[in-house]
């Protein structure tokens, strides 16, 4: 009689297989907290996104007041350059610059003008007093662009865009709109 040897199978992991289960759970781990890394230095930036869209406020604000006041043509709303020689606003990214004598920003006069910055409370935490600290907002650029509607010579398109850098992300805010020449 042949007496038959029957192996019984092991329940359970190797330690090779186990192995492999914690190369992958680690590889896992460090994915999440790399991009929650990324999430919380990208979510740093909001004060600047902010900024950003004040900037480009401001700016489309100060052609409103130009126009409107009467302190410039509808000619001189546009952008100063070759064939423009009347347009008031600077092309291409220019550097925020504070107001120069016409007190409208992003405009030809704002040339030489010193850096912009915004104010944060100084040691007392409280904004307006004398202790209070001028931020410069050396990162951030702004491209003002004015351009005719086709087809319609008394209406034209505004659009700013503030270029900045908060960490290692490059960023963008862009504003629209329109304005008429009529009053």
């Amino acid at each position: 009689m042949r007496q038959s040897t029957t192996r019984q199978s092991a329940k359970g992991f190797t330690l090779l297989e186990t192995m492999i289960a914690l190369l992958v759970l680690v590889v896992g781990v460090l994915g999440l907290a790399a991009m929650l890394g990324d999430a919380l230095a990208y979510m740093g930036g909001s004060q600047y996104d902010f900024i950003a869209q004040q900037k480009a406020e401001q700016a489309v604000e100060a052609i409103f007041t130009a126009k409107y006041n009467n302190a410039a043509a509808w000619a001189q709303v546009s952008n100063f350059g070759v064939g423009n020689p009347t347009g008031l606003f600077l092309p291409g990214a220019q550097p925020l610059l504070q107001t120069g004598p016409d007190g409208l920003v992003g405009s030809v006069n704002d040339v030489g003008a010193p850096p912009d910055f915004i104010l944060d409370p100084g040691p007392d935490g409280k904004l307006g007093t004398g202790d209070d600290i001028q931020r410069r907002l050396g990162s951030f650029t702004r491209t003002i662009t004015i351009a005719n509607v086709a087809g319609n010579a008394n209406l034209r398109t505004i659009t700013v865009v503030v270029n900045y850098r908060t960490g290692r992300f490059n960023r963008s805010y862009t504003l629209n709109t329109l304005i008429s020449a009529f009053n």
